[in-house]
């Protein structure tokens, strides 16, 4: 045996154990009586040798549970805490047997329990954990993210059971946030950025490992063990902590370049609620990621960002973003939805119009950056304009939808404070004529601009480029394709294209490539452009605005046919005078200024029956030779 105890607490036991023998257990070879190192003395009293040999081959080593080459015998240690049963006594003492997880800590009282918990861990890839123990007793694990080491607790995953959560699946979102910084701090810097909810701190490090002096990074936590892990992971990647505390750590070595022992960025850490240091400190980037909902931050952000700044909210409250709890989605958002074939995009505009009514709030407008909703999160990125008149603009941006609830169509309510007689004319397809009853439902509010920046994608893309992010790649290429809404694939490559749109302040959208080259660079509107002037460039280009949600080509299948691959198909509706794009809210989904009747007009035009001629002539034939046997048989019972 080589045993390790980890103490977690004063109650409570982590026992790792490899097995090779029983004696590295403890010592079965010296005189006297010995207690078993995994049972109580309650429940077995020291005894000598032979016998402790016994009890531990019998009661511990036969009922072990194995994981890549450790074994974890039983232990009867008072590790958890057991549940009272009715009356309000305590469980028996043979029930407070228990495991312990080689990889999060977990106890579980069943074998088959532990077996099932073990190949979840497989499943999701946590098999090679590299455990460190420290002074304090704690164990973690070293995890390595886009050249940052972090240490991690053995329970990250579960934010239940510990305070340094951390979210494997979160990477996506991570390396968009970064690109979407990036870009900013070619605008200007340095730039004041603040990660309000640091956690291991993962997201503010890489800021300052690979931005170096183009950031001053301040990560923010409430909880101490957060602070305090965030700290130690600073003196990990050789980066000097600043916190409010008054005086800066500088790790072994000194300051200076980014050789091994010497710090290469600087960060300020500091145990703060984010809406207190958002209220007392201004800043040029901020991201939101709490765990839920970030509703409750948004004023805040907005009070002291400053003029064209940026502002990230990730929100992964997924089970009322998603039409699943209706009534926290009223409460959160005060958007009233339902479950439809583009819910992702549903919810994307959900928050993008909570979004803009605390920037309003404020007296402050929104230009919608970027906006994501894949499985685990939404993530939107705004620019923050200052002055009434572009709070009013983006104001007028909320509507209402009218969702029709048989075929799915959907149309954004016209503006305008009358009331119409009947709001079923603004629909495009003719159900309420042909079904009885109500068959709409109105949702919202909800956003109803565009959802992307064609210049700002293309600087994240380059941004991804210079820094090997190779896995969303493939994901801002389609972002741009869908901003465009287009399936050129041409116009994500090339350096001409890159430099051709570049983001130039607010008017990035509406300027030709004759007044992008001839811009400032520097992130500031230029005083040419006054307000007024820039909503009328926004008015008169919005014909090359993508259009609003997309139609599933499954959904909208029809029976008996054969429809055409998904790529031929965006062909065919781009021959028929359509704009047409892919999204990457649906892998089977299609963006498309069509109607759904126009969609499905092409669909059917290009489908093809499921049987074929041949196959048909070879039915009645089948059908033919059917009533023959029968008419046999029945000529055999009427002669028996």
């Amino acid at each position: 045996f080589f045993k390790f105890i980890l103490h977690v607490s004063s109650n409570m036991y982590v026992v790792v154990v490899t097995l090779f023998g029983l004696e590295g257990l403890t010592d079965l070879n010296g005189a006297g009586r010995k207690a078993c190192p995994l049972c109580p003395e309650e429940k077995f009293k020291a005894c000598y040798s032979h016998k402790l040999r016994r009890h531990l081959q019998n009661l511990h080593w036969k009922v072990y549970a194995e994981f890549e080459g450790q074994r974890m015998c039983i232990c009867h240690l008072p590790c958890r805490q057991l549940k009272p049963s009715p009356n309000g006594d305590q469980a028996p003492g043979r029930l407070g047997a228990h495991y312990h997880c080689v990889v999060c800590s977990v106890t579980i009282a069943r074998k088959t329990d532990m077996i099932s918990h073990l190949k979840r861990h497989v499943n999701k890839g946590e098999t090679e954990a590299s455990y460190l123990g420290t002074p304090s007793g704690l164990a973690f694990e070293i995890m390595k993210e886009l050249g940052t080491n972090v240490q991690l607790m053995p329970n990250h995953t579960t934010p239940q059971k510990t305070d340094t959560y951390f979210n494997r699946k979160m990477k996506t979102n991570r390396q968009l946030v970064f690109c979407s910084l990036a870009v900013l701090a070619e605008e200007r810097n340095p730039l004041d950025c603040l990660d309000a909810f640091g956690a291991t701190g993962i997201m503010g490090l890489q800021w300052a490992k690979h931005l170096r002096n183009a950031v001053k990074v301040t990560i923010t936590d409430v909880n101490e063990a957060c602070v305090k892990m965030i700290r130690e992971n600073c003196q990990l990647n050789h980066i000097r902590v600043e916190g409010s505390r008054g005086s800066s750590r500088v790790p072994d070595g000194g300051a200076g370049g980014g050789v091994d022992g010497m710090t290469i960025a600087a960060v300020e850490v500091a145990k703060m609620d984010a809406n207190v240091i958002m209220h007392l400190r201004p800043f040029d980037y901020i991201h939101l990621d709490p765990f839920g909902t970030a509703v409750n931050y948004l004023d805040s952000a907005f009070r002291n960002v400053r003029n064209l700044g940026i502002i990230s909210v990730t929100s992964t409250d997924t089970s009322s973003l998603y039409s699943k709890s209706l009534n926290v989605t009223l409460r959160h958002y005060g958007s009233n939805i339902v479950r439809t074939e583009y819910y992702k995009e549903l919810a994307a505009r959900m928050v993008l119009a909570t979004v803009a009514r605390s920037a309003a709030r404020c007296n402050k407008g929104i230009e919608v950056l970027l906006a994501v909703a894949l499985e685990h999160f939404v993530l939107v990125v705004v620019r923050v304009l200052r002055g009434p008149t572009q709070a009013d603009e983006s104001a007028k941006r909320i509507r209402q939808l009218i969702h029709c609830q048989w075929c799915e169509e959907r149309v954004f309510l016209k503006q305008g404070s009358m009331v119409e007689e009947n709001l079923y004319r603004q629909l495009p397809c003719h159900c309420h004529g042909s079904m009885p009853g109500k068959t709409a439902v109105e949702l919202g509010p909800l956003w109803s601009g565009p959802l992307f920046n064609t210049g700002f994608l293309r600087r994240m893309l380059f941004a991804a480029v210079q820094h090997s992010m190779d896995d969303i790649q493939p994901l801002v290429k389609t972002l741009i394709c869908e901003s465009e809404c287009t399936t050129l694939k041409s116009s994500v490559h090339g350096t001409a294209a890159l430099t051709n749109q570049v983001e130039c302040g607010v008017v990035i959208k509406v300027q030709k490539v004759d007044e992008c080259n001839t811009s400032d660079h520097s992130g500031k509107r230029k005083t040419g452009d006054e307000p007024g002037n820039v909503m009328k460039k926004l008015k008169s280009d919005a014909s090359l605005e993508h259009p609003a949600f997309y139609y599933s080509i499954h959904r909208h299948s029809i029976r008996g046919m054969n429809m055409p691959k998904l790529n031929k198909f965006l062909q065919y509706l781009t021959e028929a005078g359509f704009r047409v794009s892919r999204t990457h809210f649906d892998p089977t989904g299609v963006r498309t200024d069509a109607t759904l009747d126009q969609f499905k007009a092409v669909l059917t035009k290009y489908s093809v029956p499921t049987y074929t001629n041949s196959s048909a002539t070879q039915n009645p034939e089948e059908t033919q030779t059917e009533p023959t046997v029968s008419v046999h048989v029945f000529c055999l019972l009427t002669d028996i």
